[in-house]
């Protein structure tokens, strides 16, 4: 867990604003914090060197440098203007660090979502959903904390604390060695107390996720649950975990506030040792006076920050954890642009405009698609995923006007060749050709709460009716209005309907786009022997139609239909 992840700064312009402005807010500050100590320490030497004179306690150098009484006003007002300089730049950076949480929340959001845009099918999956949802909601906007009290702080400590030790150390060069000496030893106790809570604030966060999760999947679950009676159990089931939650919030709560005091203790032996020293010099008459109640008043100012940092940095580990999964999440999506950019690919023109490599091998092969090109071929193609290859060297195309059928036993890899098809990943050897526009049902519906019609012309700016009300027809969903609404991921209808939604939109696409390559995986896993007799008379008609039919399936109502069958086996 870092202070300050360099990867904020690359992915967020608002963090380079609040650096920028708020360090020179802070070096402002600053100032006006030495000027304050300095207007102040002699304000009151002015007005009590006369009362130790009078004792006889004014002897050795503890006048020296002393004001006479006439520069009184011009101290005092010093002193004021000061503290307004201080309180203004300190509202400035509070002002500067809320609207920069603000900003980089907004842009954090913003580039996550696009990475998460351009992830391969491969990784999708309902908890990797939840996760990311708890991560860009709660877990953002705990940044809150961590831009208006911890960075604030950081950036004092950066800025203010080199320059106050160094006023320290010109003013009385004993006690800034001291201070320099000792100094350290906040620091240590820092990295030690970040270690334990990073320890605990890991296992809150994964808690939180996991409640999460439960509390979905109770959700989505509960008509089921209600019928069989057994929704009694989940409500035991998320108290116990919303038990376990709190309990882990007060272990953080303990180590905090725990720390706290550690850091405290650690700042007032500091600043207590340098006073002792500088305490006996004045009683023995070694030392200014008004240089003495200088260094005295920066002191504690040259230690605060560091101790603030140390009290901040707890209420903001938790947005310091949701950020570091965000980050990771926009540097596979940089990756995957970066290789798209590298393959030098057209956008496609299907359900997927935006396809990336999904995976960190290095590529031998590669992916050509063309406006000219109406078949797809895979010419000796050979694929990784997660460091293992998967499946290859294949060989086998699909030319316009007919369907093919890609069959095998569940996970030796026909997923991962529709992923390369589709770009999401990149052969490890071959050349993978296809047309520029492609039309793709995925093994997920995957829809979205709102109308069918917008399920169905998804990204579509102008949507048309009639050609909607066509693919509707097409599928079987003849009842269907195109203005009835959808719940949350579809909810609504039934897991049959919302395949035959998603044959739909492909269909859609097709049509209104001319995509040349119609690709199905496992379209008809949820429909009945009627429904998918009539998927597989409708893929017919696309391919008579001139379009090239890829298709994924077990079931042999579809893989009659098909002009051939591709079998993939176990890689060796």
């Amino acid at each position: 867990m870092k202070p300050l992840d360099p990867r904020l700064l690359r992915y967020a312009r608002g963090a380079r604003t609040v650096l920028t402005i708020g360090g020179l807010l802070g070096v402002l500050r600053t100032l006006a914090v030495i000027a304050w100590c300095w207007c102040l320490a002699n304000a009151i030497t002015t007005l009590v060197l006369p009362v130790l004179g009078g004792m006889g306690g004014a002897a050795g150098r503890v006048s020296e440098g002393a004001y006479s009484a006439s520069s009184l006003p011009w101290l005092n007002g010093g002193a004021a203007l000061a503290v307004i300089v201080r309180s203004l730049t300190s509202w400035g950076m509070d002002v500067v660090a809320a609207r920069g949480a603000v900003q980089v929340k907004a842009q954090l959001r913003s580039a996550a979502l696009d990475a998460l845009d351009t992830r391969s099918p491969l990784a999708t999956g309902i908890a990797s959903d939840v996760s990311g949802a708890t991560t860009l909601g709660r877990g953002l906007d705990a940044l809150d904390g961590y831009f208006s009290a911890y960075l604030p702080q950081l950036i004092l400590t950066a800025c203010a604390t080199p320059l106050l030790v160094l006023a320290v150390l010109l003013a009385d060069p004993v006690s800034g060695i001291t201070v320099i000496i000792v100094f350290p030893v906040i620091p240590l106790f820092m990295v030690l107390i970040g270690l334990a809570t990073q320890s605990v604030q890991q296992k809150q966060w994964q808690q939180l996720q996991h409640l999460s999760r439960s509390f979905l999947d109770v959700v989505e679950g509960l008509t089921t649950l209600k019928i069989f009676g057994r929704e009694r159990r989940q409500v035991q089931r998320i108290t116990r975990e919303t038990g376990e939650y709190r309990s882990r919030t007060m272990h953080v709560l303990r180590v905090t506030f725990l720390s706290g005091f550690v850091l405290d203790l650690a700042g007032t032996f500091s600043i207590a040792l340098v006073a002792v020293t500088i305490g006996t010099r004045l009683v023995s008459g070694e030392f200014p006076l008004g240089l003495g109640l200088f260094v005295l008043l920066l002191l504690p100012e040259a230690f605060m920050p560091i101790r603030a940092v140390g009290a901040a940095f707890h209420s903001s580990t938790e947005g310091l954890e949701a950020a570091n999964e965000v980050f990771d999440i926009i540097d596979g999506g940089h990756a995957n642009a970066q290789r798209d950019t590298d393959d030098e690919r057209p956008e496609h023109d299907g359900v997927v405009e935006r396809a990336s490599e999904g995976n960190g091998a290095s590529r031998r092969g590669a992916i050509s698609g063309s406006h000219e090109a109406r078949a797809v071929t895979f010419d000796a193609v050979e694929l990784s995923y997660d460091d293992t290859t998967r499946i290859g060297p294949i060989s086998f195309d699909v030319q316009p006007g007919e369907v093919v059928a890609l069959v095998g036993p569940s996970g030796v890899g026909k997923s991962t060749l529709v992923a390369a098809l589709l770009g999401f990943l990149s052969p490890t050897g071959g050349t993978v050709t296809r047309p520029s526009g492609l039309a793709w049902v995925g093994q997920h519906p995957g829809l979205l709460q709102g109308t069918i019609s917008e399920n169905i012309a998804l990204g579509d700016d102008s949507p048309d009716a009639v050609v909607i009300r066509r693919a509707l027809d097409a599928v079987g969903l003849d009842e269907f209005q195109p203005d009835a609404k959808l719940g949350p991921l579809g909810a609504g209808v039934s897991g049959g309907q919302a395949q035959r939604i998603a044959i739909a939109r492909a269909l859609y696409r097709a049509w209104q786009h001319d995509a040349q390559v119609l690709v199905l995986d496992e379209p008809s896993s949820a429909l009945d022997a009627d429904n998918e007799r009539r998927i597989a008379e409708v893929l017919r008609d696309e391919a008579a139609g001139g379009r090239a039919v890829l298709l994924v399936s077990h079931r042999e109502a579809l893989l009659a239909s098909a002009d051939r069958i591709v079998r993939v086996g176990v890689p060796a």
